[in-house]
């Protein structure tokens, strides 16, 4: 991949091309990476996988019609049939008032590339140091008492090269890189296995957490599971723990999703400038904090990436937007467009955090007395238009202000925009995270056990 075309070069290749195939404006995206990964198992090595390349993606637009073609073919032959058909497809698809890129104005300019520190400069690592890094974290789950067998570990490598050009003079890219490990391990025999995880990934190798802490931690996990049991059903307080806490965060973004919005389609539909936190909590989106995954100098529609308070001391502010959803909703884009080779952009959100609390996790646990403390969900039924929330989960029955015994196979229920504005935060955060969000307690859920 060396000697390859910069991604500038092919970028405008593909923009010349649609031109020439009678498009009236076209953008480009490129994607050039590589990626490694190993699983261990039993010490050995069971799969290791290496993959690199590149992939296109061409949008183009034909009046107010648009289509978008994309490939993993490179060549000149390719690029000019890619604009062909795409150019053929836009005109007829149907008209869309709201399509269109950025006027030159709206387009992000003078990025800091170096003070985003997306990149780690060191030298993609070798497939033996990766399995290094699984092994060490199974043998350290393996050595915790009661744990019977580790399902696997894992550790992988992965660095992506971006860059996005469009007939509007826009033009940028940046790399990225990510390394990872994590372990699962199995506690217990037959009908009374438990399983838990732990895990951590970062943008630089230097920040992540040791092998050995993240296989300690995920047999710890797994035997503190064993005995599992219903809780009995009732209302009770849940404490989310911080592990999964950011969940609910993301049924609030999905929910402020500007194309859930414009489809009518959210439980948030008139919700704007009302309340959906306390009024002591705001939800911060920073798409400038260094090393964080979530961060980007710009987003797929050219414009400048921002931070913005999405709920500000609990009140709702505005819509996660790109500028077609923002066209169509008659504001502004927030500079929140996503996108791959073979999508045109759709509203995302990037790094998010949450106010946290000043009482720690133990302190909500003696507070809340009896309840459920929940370390791990599964499956989930959101209802999008009314909130309605209902999800399996299993954790730790809470009694007198203490775990009592570890718990499997209830449900918790309620509706989100209840919820939330219930939500007692701990001071546990992860502050490395994208989503920086505390264990939160959230008093009165309806819970089915036994």
């Amino acid at each position: 991949m060396k000697d390859a075309l910069p991604l500038s070069d092919l970028a405008q290749q593909m923009i010349d091309a649609a031109r020439q195939a009678g498009a009236d404006h076209a953008d480009a995206i490129v994607l050039r990476g590589v990626a490694q990964s190993v699983d261990i198992r039993n010490g050995t090595l069971e799969q290791a996988e290496r993959a690199e390349g590149t992939d296109i993606g061409m949008r183009v637009f034909v009046g107010q019609r648009q289509a978008v073609t994309s490939s993993s073919d490179m060549s000149a032959s390719v690029i000019a049939a890619m604009a062909e058909r795409a150019v053929a497809m836009a005109r007829e698809a149907p008209e869309d008032p709201h399509a269109g890129l950025a006027t030159p104005d709206q387009l992000a300019t003078g990025w800091d590339l170096a003070a985003l520190d997306l990149c780690d400069p060191s030298d993609e690592p070798a497939p033996q140091a990766l399995s290094d890094r699984a092994i060490a974290a199974e043998d350290a789950a393996r050595a915790v008492s009661g744990v019977t067998q580790i399902e696997g570990a894992s550790a992988s490598y992965s660095r992506t090269d971006v860059h996005l050009a469009a007939s509007n003079g826009f033009a940028g890219g940046y790399m990225r890189t990510g390394h990872s490990t994590s372990c699962v391990a199995i506690s217990g025999q037959g009908l009374g296995m438990e399983r838990d995880y732990d895990g951590d990934a970062r943008l630089h190798g230097a920040d992540l957490r040791d092998p050995a802490e993240i296989g300690h931690s995920a047999g710890r996990r797994a035997v503190a599971l064993q005995g599992a049991r219903k809780p009995a059903t009732g209302s009770y307080p849940v404490l989310f723990d911080e592990r999964i806490a950011s969940s609910l965060i993301g049924h609030l973004m999905a929910a402020a999703n500007g194309a859930a919005i414009a489809r009518g389609g959210s439980w948030l539909q008139d919700a704007l400038g009302t309340q959906v936190l306390p009024d002591h909590l705001s939800l911060i989106e920073d798409p400038h904090r260094p090393r964080a995954t979530g961060s980007r100098p710009f987003d797929a529609d050219g414009l400048p990436t921002q931070r913005r308070a999405v709920v500000d001391k609990g009140r709702l502010t505005g819509w996660t937007l790109d500028l077609a959803t923002a066209r169509q909703l008659g504001m502004a884009s927030t500079g929140n467009a996503a996108r791959g080779v073979s999508s045109p952009p759709s509203p995302s959100t990037w790094n998010l955090e949450l106010t946290q609390g000043s009482a720690s996790r133990d302190d909500l646990l003696r507070d809340m007395g009896r309840g459920l403390l929940v370390t791990s969900m599964i499956g989930s039924t959101i209802n999008p238009t009314t909130g309605d929330y209902s999800r399996g989960a299993s954790g730790f029955w809470v009694e007198d202000g203490q775990i009592a015994y570890p718990v499997n196979e209830c449900t918790i229920a309620g509706n989100l925009r209840d919820m939330l504005r219930r939500i007692i935060p701990a001071n546990d955060a992860r502050p490395y995270l994208s989503r920086v969000v505390p264990s939160l307690l959230i008093e009165g859920m309806t819970l089915a056990g036994d």
